[in-house]
């Protein structure tokens, strides 16, 4: 498995409690696509991208409907616009904590 490390210090920039547990869940539910640098970043000017986010992650992952997982996204964007690399792991981490969905990670 992925050292979650690297990851959950990043979470921590934004919430400095971050949960462990939901960073290892994110970790592995991308699995293999973190092995690849672009995969493992999100592009909040690619919609087509933020598409896939609001599809596989929100909706499949976290159980949001269409208009709740459009939000979380949007807000997470917003949250991460200071962020010219937007971890893939923090951006999940952050739409499930926008969305009040963290318990489905935990």
């Amino acid at each position: 498995m992925a050292d979650i490390s690297k990851y959950l210090k990043d979470v921590q920039r934004y919430d400095a409690k971050a949960n462990e547990k939901a960073v290892e869940t994110i970790v592995k539910y991308l699995g293999i696509a973190l092995r690849s640098r672009d995969a493992s970043l999100v592009s909040c000017s690619d919609d087509s991208e933020l598409d896939r986010v609001r599809k596989g992650f929100c909706v499949k992952k976290l159980g949001l409907d269409a208009d709740a997982a459009a939000a979380a996204v949007k807000k997470t964007c917003e949250t991460m616009k200071g962020d010219r690399n937007k971890n893939r792991v923090t951006f999940y981490y952050l739409v499930a904590q926008a969305s009040g969905t963290m318990d489905k990670l935990i």
